[in-house]
């Protein structure tokens, strides 16, 4: 049995999909890009704040589904310029216990939605 997790707080997806599917203990989490919910804009210029609001939009799915950080165990972060990398697991960082952080994969990618720089995707485990 699977049961979908939307929230206003997070952006609202862009195709067929939803933000989140709970199945049994397991939360699968879409990518999120660095769009403001409240705005409906991209947050754009500076790859510490796309990727902050990246975890702004997961956190906000883990919460509607009364989840937190602390039990993602896989993570994927697609970004468009490794070289970015340091940026990115700095802001990322600030989200999890480093003896606690879930397994990751960074993958550079040609091209996102919406041309964006960075996407995340996790998956939580009750």
């Amino acid at each position: 049995m699977k049961k979908i997790i939307n929230t206003p707080n997070a952006p609202a997806p862009i195709g067929p999909y939803n933000q989140a599917v709970l199945s049994g203990n397991t939360l699968y989490i879409s990518g999120q890009i660095p769009l403001d919910p409240s705005s409906g804009k991209l947050v754009e210029g500076n790859i510490k704040k796309e990727t902050l609001q990246c975890m702004e939009n997961l956190n906000a799915i883990l919460e509607a589904a009364d989840m937190s950080f602390e039990q993602v165990v896989k993570a994927t972060i697609f970004v468009k310029d490794m070289n970015c990398f340091s940026q990115i697991n700095e802001v990322y960082g600030k989200f999890f216990n480093a003896k606690t952080a879930p397994a990751r994969e960074t993958v550079e990618v040609s091209n996102l939605p919406k041309f964006v720089n960075v996407e995340i995707s996790m998956i939580a485990v009750r």
